[in-house]
Formats: structure tokens, C-alpha cells, sequence
């Protein structure tokens, strides 16, 4: 198969987008990733990028086009911006790539407007098109504090739900998105789930425990608006007394700086930021994890979205504590991984993990459990053998409307 992925994020920003490009290709197809200049999360472009430099480029054998836009920055309007440059420039570089792939596929982030390109591609070429939806538009700028009274908002759901109504399949990774696009979108036909995978190194943690007595709790990922992240701190500072609590918050993004300020004044010593690392450095914290934390905005649509590192926290087989409602609670209670409580209630976050720490003869298990949950449900090899038979059946679709 010949695939033109469409994806304003691309290596070496870290997203799944390019281990399951890397794979695809590995298997035998061929790839072209339309995407833009790497700023992620930083704000800044890669000084590799600019100046129009490696515009095109092959990675791992995925042949990657680059669209200019202006870097993230600090700030919704400067973010806006940065959103409405990759949609209009990469819709105009759509036009002059070659057009011989059988399939357009949307990896879709935030924001929505990266699947405009694809959409001028479908109309250009009557090729297929896929859209992979990671986050829900305009929901996830409704979590940012934009009102969904204003203009702006819908104007927002005007435009997603045309989006996601020209696609020939949407794809979704979490199972209760599919109701956000029933009761808000109107849209209830070609939705299949396909959860994501986590990339093999996390795979091969070592499970076993250290003999100190310290409880290292550690969060990984983006620290946004989204995330809550200021929910772990409040709970840091409800244990603030057992000084066997170490809370390791790795990662970076636009609420850091204010997660570090509330730690600050709250004098939390036991508090660590580590800030952004490359995935090839994350097995250090995974592997000194004796539970991962994992929290969102208290938002029932935000609540629909299953954030991938929770693939991760369960492929390597370590404890869950998580202040976190919808699909994230559904899955931490189906397998049986740790503890839930609602998000933002930090309260209830710190009573988890004073139970937590408790019990720890259960450790061990509750690891256990999230790993088989993860091979039955989240595996790569079941994620690939999903993609391969969904691609399939749209390709045999589209041979017999040839015919």
C-alpha cells in the first residue's frame, strides 16, 4: 500500500504518528507523512528546519514533506496563529506532491485544521480519507477556558463537523468519543475504535522492586491546561508529612511554569520537575516508577479521551493512581491496575495514594494486571493487525466502486 499521512507533528517531535510510520514501512509500504517544521513542545523551531532547510527529507524510510509555519511560542493568540499558518501553508504545498498513494490518512492531533490538506487531497485525487481523531474538536479549546457561547467556539463547531463529516472513515482512540460525535457532531457512520499502542521500550521495564523505602510516583507527558497537573501538586502538598513520597513530574508544556510556582509556594522539596526528554531517555523513569499518576480537567468531553501514556504506564507493568473520570477510569477499573478518583479532586488523589502505599505486597499485581489488559486490549501486535484489516477493507471498498 502506498499511504500519505497528513499531521502537523511529525519525528522529531515524539508522537505515535512515527512508530506506526516507521512500522508501515517496515512492512513492506510505502509512506509520505505531510506534516510541519518540528516546535513541539517547546514553541520553537528546530534551528535544523529553518530558513526553508530540509523541507524534504527521508526518515526510517518514511519520506517526510514539511510545511512552513510559525512556531507555537507562549500564548493562545500566538498558538492560534501557529494553527492557522500549518493549515493554509500545507493546504498550499498539497498541491504540488505527488499524488500517487491510495490512501489520505489524518493523523489528527490538535489541532482539527490539520486535516484541511487532506481534505483539498480527497477532492484532488477521490483517494479515500481516513481521519484518526486523537482529540476532540472544538472541545479540547472549550478545556482552555474558551467559551462555548462565543463566536469563536462556533465557528469552531461549524468547521469541525464539516471536517469530520467529508471524511470516508473516522477512527477514534477511545471508545466514548463515539458519543461526543453522536450527540454533538450528528455523525454515528464509519466510526471505528482503534486504540493506540506504546512503543516497544516500555515494554521491557523491569517490574521488580527497589529494597529503599522511597515510593517514587512519577507523571510523564505534556503538562498543558489539559492535563491538571496542579491536581497531583495539591495532593503532594495533602502528603506533604510522609517524606518517603518522592513525586517526579517529567515532561514539559504551557502550565509548567505555573506548576512549578504552586509547588514553590507551597514548599514542596519532594517535588521534582525534570522537564522534556526524548523517549529514548524515558526507561530511566519508567523504571524507577513504583506508580504512575495520571490526571485530566474535571470536562465530561475532555473525560472521553484515553491520553496515550496510559498505554505506556500499562505496558510497563507498573501501578495506576489516577484523579480522572471517563475512559481513563474505565480502564484503570476494568484491569484492576490501582486506583481512581474524580478529576481534580486532589483530596481523594492523596487518600489513594496513602492507601497505596499501604499496601505494598499489591504492587507487583496491580502491575501485573495492567500489563495483561495492555496485551489483550493495546498490544502492538494487535494494533497493527487492526490497522492492516481496516486499510484493507477500504481498499477492496474502493476496487469494487472502480469496477
Amino acid at each position: 500500500m502506498k499511504i500519505l499521512f497528513v499531521c502537523q507533528y511529525f519525528y522529531p517531535e515524539q508522537f505515535r504518528v512515527n512508530d506506526i510510520c516507521f512500522q508501515l514501512v517496515k512492512d513492506g509500504h510505502e509512506v509520505t507523512v505531510l506534516t510541519g517544521l518540528p516546535n513541539y513542545p517547546g514553541g520553537v523551531v528546530n534551528k535544523k528546519y529553518r530558513w526553508f532547510r530540509n523541507q524534504s527529507e527521508t526518515i526510517n524510510g518514511v519520506k517526510v514533506i514539511r510545511s512552513w509555519l510559525l512556531g507555537r511560542g507562549n500564548g493562545k493568540v500566538r498558538l492560534g496563529l501557529n494553527y492557522l499558518s500549518f493549515a493554509v501553508v500545507s493546504s498550499i504545498r498539497s498541491l504540488f506532491i505527488k499524488k500517487d498513494f491510495d490512501n489520505i490518512l489524518v493523523y489528527q492531533l490538535s489541532p482539527v485544521t490539520m486535516a484541511l490538506p487532506g481534505l483539498l487531497l480527497k477532492k484532488m485525487t477521490k483517494k479515500p480519507l481516513i481521519l484518526y481523531c486523537h482529540d476532540l474538536w472544538p472541545e479540547s479549546i472549550a478545556s482552555a477556558g474558551i467559551s462555548d457561547k462565543s463566536r469563536l467556539y462556533r465557528g469552531l463547531l461549524k468547521l469541525s463537523r464539516w471536517i469530520y463529516k467529508s471524511a470516508d472513515e473516522i477512527w477514534i482512540s477511545s471508545r466514548l468519543f463515539k458519543e461526543y460525535f453522536v450527540s454533538k457532531l450528528d455523525i454515528n457512520n464509519n466510526i471505528t475504535y482503534l486504540p493506540v499502542y506504546a512503543e516497544g521500550l516500555f515494554e521491557e521495564i523491569d517490574i521488580e522492586k527497589a529494597t529503599n523505602d522511597t515510593i517514587n510516583l512519577v507523571f510523564a507527558g505534556n503538562i498543558g491546561e489539559m492535563q491538571s497537573v496542579e491536581t497531583i501538586i495539591n495532593a503532594a502538598n495533602e502528603l506533604k508529612e510522609i517524606n518517603s513520597i518522592k513525586w517526579h513530574i517529567v515532561g514539559d508544556g504551557s502550565s509548567r511554569r505555573k506548576c512549578e510556582e504552586l509547588a514553590q509556594r507551597l514548599e514542596l522539596e519532594n517535588v521534582v520537575f525534570h522537564g522534556h526528554h526524548p523517549i529514548s531517555a524515558m526507561p530511566e523513569f519508567y523504571q524507577m516508577a513504583d506508580a504512575f499518576l495520571v490526571t485530566l480537567k474535571a470536562n465530561k468531553v475532555i473525560s472521553y479521551t484515553l491520553p496515550n501514556k496510559v498505554q505506556s504506564y500499562m505496558a510497563a507493568s507498573k501501578p495506576i493512581i489516577g484523579a480522572i473520570d471517563g475512559e481513563t477510569k474505565l480502564v484503570i477499573e476494568e484491569s484492576g491496575c490501582g486506583y481512581c478518583s474524580a478529576a481534580e479532586d486532589y483530596k481523594m488523589l492523596a487518600e489513594n495514594i496513602r492507601v497505596f502505599i499501604s499496601e505494598k505486597d499489591k504492587h507487583i499485581e496491580y502491575g501485573e494486571r495492567a500489563k495483561k489488559y495492555y496485551d489483550i486490549n493495546f498490544s502492538k501486535g494487535v494494533y497493527m493487525s487492526r490497522l492492516y484489516g481496516l486499510l484493507q477493507k477500504i481498499n477492496k471498498s474502493e476496487d469494487v466502486h472502480d469496477v
